[in-house]
């Protein structure tokens, strides 16, 4: 399964990555029926003081694993890292499922570690795209693959009727049935992975420099915060808000409309976000997603399901920015990008756990003002951009 001949990349077009597109549709759909809505799962198992453990499982379990995958791609293709990623969380997805519904929090803990292992992977698979497409259009392709995930989590959250009647024809709830559902997701975009033909990296001799050299190149260091940041802060807040719409007496079906907005902000914009970003460079797009991300944390504790709904929205939208931009920028540094990855699981696992305790002595809104002062990390990074590029004319 070894990646192909280097092509010249301004021969490609967004077609030949469909494989790959609806792989990571399917893995986005995956996480919406299943790890997001794992904090309800634990709760009503009736563990709510763990509510925040499986994020935070899966969180650190990417962050193990984000290297280990990286630098397996650099050394064996990304074919091969990408379809056994998603293995990986298919296998995950089942024992999840089978340990929720006997009841056995190991067995499901174990289910959403590996589940976080597999993220840790096919997360990585926006490199992929970026390394298939010339530099300047890189943000259009990355954006292009925001909008497939948006359109498997729609179909995911568009059925959570069927979904629900599916998992009572089980005995089951819909929040454990959306793992075995993952799974089978997860499985199709395995398979697909043969499917795809990738080509190598232009410049792939790079991306064996060592990791200490790596993150001493003018760049690596302000996108791995803004990468860090924006991820920490996105799953902490995607991770408690739906916890506390539940506690304010939202049912499922209004939980996954919620989710739904988020989503909506993640990536059902990339399509305007990233040609923005190929024509006004990342800084905009730093400085922009920093005052989103600020503006859905101190929406996020006002009273009312409606400012929920924004928060979450806004939440989605100001990741997105930061994320494409930085996503762009690092795709230049192959030998950073599983670390830089890892370091923002470990800034998200460290946000769940951390943020679990604030709202248990503290409140809600107390998590919310923190993340709302880290969510404008992303300002250093673009005020380095700038400097770099003044240096460099």
């Amino acid at each position: 399964m070894s990646d192909s001949a280097a092509v010249p990349a301004a021969s490609l077009n967004l077609g030949r990555l469909f494989p790959l597109y609806t792989a990571q549709a399917l893995a986005t759909g995956a996480v919406n029926v299943s790890t997001i809505l794992a904090a309800l799962v634990v709760g009503n198992l009736g563990f709510e003081s763990l509510v925040g453990l499986p994020s935070t499982l899966i969180s650190l379990s990417a962050a193990l694993s984000a290297g280990l995958f990286g630098a397996l791609m650099l050394s064996r293709g990304r074919r091969l890292g990408l379809a056994l990623a998603f293995t990986v969380g298919a296998v995950g997805a089942g024992l999840g499922f089978a340990g929720a519904r006997a009841g056995l929090l190991p067995v499901f803990l174990l289910g959403a570690a590996l589940m976080g292992a597999a993220q840790g992977g096919y997360q990585q698979a926006r490199y992929a795209v970026a390394e298939s497409v010339p530099e300047s259009r890189r943000g259009t392709a990355l954006g292009a693959l925001m909008l497939m995930s948006v359109l498997g989590s729609f179909l995911m959250t568009g059925f959570s009727h069927p979904i629900e009647r599916a998992a009572a024809s089980l005995g089951t709830t819909a929040e454990i049935f959306g793992w075995l559902l993952g799974g089978v997701l997860l499985a199709v975009a395995a398979g697909l992975m043969g499917l795809w033909r990738p080509l190598r990296a232009p410049g792939a001799a790079a991306a064996r420099l060592p990791l200490r050299q790596a993150f001493a190149l003018p760049g690596v260091r302000g996108t791995a915060l803004a990468l860090a940041a924006a991820q920490g802060l996105m799953v902490t807040l995607m991770s408690l808000t739906p916890h506390r719409a539940h506690e304010m007496g939202m049912d499922h079906a209004g939980i996954a409309a919620l989710i739904s907005g988020h989503i909506l902000g993640m990536f059902g914009f990339g399509w305007l976000t990233g040609p923005l970003i190929d024509r006004m460079g990342v800084r905009p797009g730093y400085v922009t997603g920093a005052l989103l991300l600020s503006a859905a944390a101190l929406s996020a504790p006002l009273p009312g399901h409606t400012w929920l709904a924004v928060s979450m929205f806004l939440l989605g939208l100001g990741w997105n920015l930061v994320n494409v931009s930085g996503s762009k920028e690092m795709a230049r540094f192959p030998a950073a990008q599983g670390v830089t990855d890892g370091l923002g699981y470990v800034a998200a696992g460290a946000g769940t756990l951390l943020g679990g305790v604030v709202i248990a002595r503290s409140g809600f809104p107390a998590l919310a003002y923190v993340c709302a002062a880290l969510s404008l990390l992303p300002l250093l990074s673009a005020w380095r951009a700038g400097h770099r590029r003044g240096q460099s004319h």
